[in-house]
């Protein structure tokens, strides 16, 4: 039988006595890696400064990274052709990075919707089951191409609008940091 059993264990009692019960242990704090890998560099100091505070939040519970790739310039007026283009070779930048037996969450508006507390569940199964590092990839101004999709293990979207690929850092940082707090039963205002 498994001693551990969603984020609390204890301990068997032993014939010859009785082991003291373990507080909640949550699975954040066994050493999970998450990446997020994205498409170009936060401009705007607001944005940098709200992701480095949830960054900052987050190392208390695992260890994370921010991995960028050089975007492309999207010209006014830009057709299909060159826009697959651009999606190709962004994607080829970001399917570089993407380490070995990392399990990749590739964020896009055709991707399963999930609430906070069943992304939890999800990054709480994976850590159970024995994922050490999970990889978040957000694309740039025009999506993700196939190929990437097609190396996920799974989409998700936030939502079906449409979100500048910034200020998604941003939310899917502040998601992270509060599936922390609901894995390890903290409170976290609302």
């Amino acid at each position: 039988m498994n001693n551990l059993i969603r984020l609390e264990w204890r301990a068997r009692i032993p014939a010859a006595g009785i082991l003291p019960v373990h507080r909640k242990r949550s699975v954040w704090r066994t050493g999970l890696k998450i990446t997020i890998l994205c498409v170009g560099k936060i401009k705007e100091k607001y944005f940098r400064d709200a992701a480095a505070e949830y960054i900052k939040r987050i190392g208390r519970y695992h260890k994370i990274e921010i991995v960028e790739v050089a975007d492309e310039k999207t010209p006014d007026g830009a057709g299909e052709a060159l826009t697959g283009q651009i999606m190709a070779r962004e994607g080829e930048r970001l399917l570089g990075k993407i380490k070995e037996g990392s399990y990749v969450a590739a964020l896009a508006i055709e991707g399963k919707e999930l609430s906070s507390e069943e992304l939890a569940g999800k990054l709480e199964t994976l850590a159970v089951n024995g994922e050490s590092h999970v990889t978040f990839v957000i694309g740039g101004s025009l999506g993700l191409s196939g190929q990437v999709k097609k190396r996920a293990d799974f989409l998700m979207s936030f939502s079906r609008m449409t979100f500048p690929h910034q200020l998604m850092r941003v939310v899917l940082l502040e998601q992270i940091y509060r599936c922390c707090k609901i894995s390890a039963r903290e409170p976290y205002h609302k």
